[in-house]
Formats: C-alpha cells, structure tokens, sequence
C-alpha cells in the first residue's frame, strides 16, 4: 500500500502484520480521490475506521489543511505512517473506540469538510456511523462531504432525517463508495 500522488508520492505505508487487512484498494482510492479532484484541497479532513491511515494520508498529500484519523486497533501503526509521510504537523491519531470520538468531536464542536468511514464489510458499522454523522449538528461542516466504503452487496441506507447520498460508484463484486452530503445544502445549490 502506498500514497498514489503529492507530496508524499509513492511512500509505503505499514500494514499490521498477520491481521487479515482489507486496505482500500489503490484502484478504488484513485478514483475516489479523482471524484474529489480540487474539494480536497485545504480541508479538514475525518477518518475513521482509518486502518493504517490509508486514506486520511492520501488527502494530505493531495493538499488537505489537516486530518484526524481514529482507529483502536491501529493507532501505533497509523503513528508511524505519519512519520513514514512527514505529515506530524498536519496529522492526529486518536486510538479510541470510533464512537466514542465521533461523540467527543461533536461535542467538542470539531467540524470537517470531508470525512472517510471504512470499516470492515458486513456488521453494521457504516450504517451506524451513518446515522450519527447523520444525526450530529456540526460534525460535518455546511458543505462537507461524507464517503463510505462498503460491501457491493450492502445496499440498505438507513433512513436519514439530515443527509442525502449524492453519488455511488460499484469496484467489481466486492465495493462500492457513497457519497453524502447535507439535503439542506444539496437543495440549496440546485436551486
């Protein structure tokens, strides 16, 4: 696994070793990234469920202001990819349960422009990160956008009060990415 371009171009990131990992795919992240194309560019940038930081790394490279990345069990080997990328200075690693953060970044009004949730496939946890990004006021700013990676076969969206998938792209028989934003915000900009 490495970063596909910028300033941290072609740097390999650590995996953990023996777990059976399910990385992004470098096919999948470059076309979400070229999907992104210019709305990366100085944001703040949420990622969770990160991994090794995959994608939250990928997005400070390609000029994003700055990053959280949260994941429990992968807190020291994202550590070390921020190193790996000469990224510290743009770059926060929580090792807390994901909710948990989610919780504690709302209240402490912490707003993102961009926020990538990749848990692992089939046990509900995409759906209920949905429903609490969906649910927060302020965790994702005005104009922010939410990509979820999720199985190909995982097609129910929970009922949504707030946001609304604006996109969704298929990779093969194995993922897909949705794309979210606020309906208040879709509705104003198509009007």
């Amino acid at each position: 696994m490495r970063i596909i371009t910028g300033s941290a171009r072609g740097c390999r990131l650590k995996t953990p070793k023996g777990w059976n990992t399910r990385p992004t795919a470098d096919r999948v992240k470059e076309s979400l990234f070229n999907i992104l194309g210019q709305k990366v560019i100085d944001r703040k940038v949420l990622d969770i469920f990160a991994g090794t930081g995959n994608l939250g790394l990928e997005a400070l490279s390609r000029g994003a202001k700055a990053c959280v990345m949260v994941d429990k069990a992968t807190a020291d080997i994202m550590q070390e990819n921020v190193r790996l990328t000469r990224m510290q200075d743009r770059a926060v690693v929580r090792g807390g349960d994901v909710f948990a953060e989610l919780g504690r970044l709302s209240a402490s009004r912490e707003s993102f422009n961009l926020i990538f949730c990749d848990p692992p496939y089939h046990v509900g946890l995409w759906e209920k990160a949905l429903l609490i990004i969906d649910q927060s006021t302020g965790l994702m700013a005005r104009n922010g956008i939410l990509v979820i990676e999720h199985g190909a076969d995982e097609n129910e969206i929970p009922k949504l009060n707030s946001l609304v998938q604006v996109m969704n792209r298929r990779y093969g028989h194995t993922t897909q990415l949705s794309f979210y934003q606020w309906r208040e915000y879709v509705e104003e900009v198509e009007s």
